[in-house]
């Protein structure tokens, strides 16, 4: 082979080799990324006074417990903040009903996932909570994104949270290591029960993940 042709040669299978390496590299992500632009919708409530809201929760905190309580001043007490709030022109049951639109809209948001990242080999860094522990090591957990999550603070949302699947298992040392996990991310919305050291609980999570390297953060 002429000189020239071996350095073509050369460059060419050391810039497949290159390449081949970064494709075998997960893609570094971090938590922001798993959870979907924003939906944007109507928000009447950001133009209301917090004398407005006060009638408004005082309503719906009557019309909740309707059939709960035989307290006679609350359905007074509901009827005069109606009649304040008509007077000033709002419609009551028409703020209810975008409340409900507003709820549903905020909660397929925390569960919705990214489709770009769904079949991808990842790495994301993050918090243990195991839910089955073999001979010292967490074999199947949930990856959280800060330190003491659903059991210290409320449960991040669905798309906040990754449920694991890691057979050799991570030798954990506490609730608040954190950690480096390589694996391929898809998509499974389902309940998980947690145990506490005092009772237990069901979170909601929107990732799975088969991991492939478990490390210190």
């Amino acid at each position: 082979m002429a000189p020239g042709r071996k350095i073509v040669f050369g460059l060419t299978l050391a810039l497949s080799s290159l390449v081949s390496v970064a494709l075998a590299q997960p893609k570094q992500i971090n938590w922001d990324m798993l959870a979907p632009n924003p939906v944007s919708y109507e928000n009447p409530f950001a133009d209301l006074s917090s004398e407005q809201l006060r009638d408004l929760r005082t309503i719906l905190s009557v019309q909740s417990a309707a059939g709960e309580t035989t307290d006679a001043e609350l359905p007074d007490e509901a009827v005069v903040a109606r009649l304040r709030l008509e007077g000033q022109g709002l419609d009551v049951e028409q703020l209810f009903r975008q409340r409900e639109i507003i709820m549903e809209a905020r909660l397929a948001a925390a569960a919705s996932t990214v489709p770009e990242h769904l079949g991808q080999s990842v790495r994301i860094p993050g918090y243990i909570l195991p839910l089955e522990i073999l001979d010292g090591k967490a074999t199947d957990f949930l990856l959280v994104p800060t330190v003491g999550a659903c059991i210290h603070t409320p449960p991040p949302p669905p798309n906040q949270m990754i449920h694991v699947s890691y057979p050799q298992g991570f030798e954990i040392s506490g609730l608040y290591t954190p950690v480096w996990i390589s694996g391929t991310l898809n998509a499974d919305f389902r309940t998980q029960r947690v145990a506490y050291s005092d009772g237990q609980s069901e979170v909601e999570v929107s990732y799975v993940m088969q991991a492939d390297v478990v490390t210190n953060y």
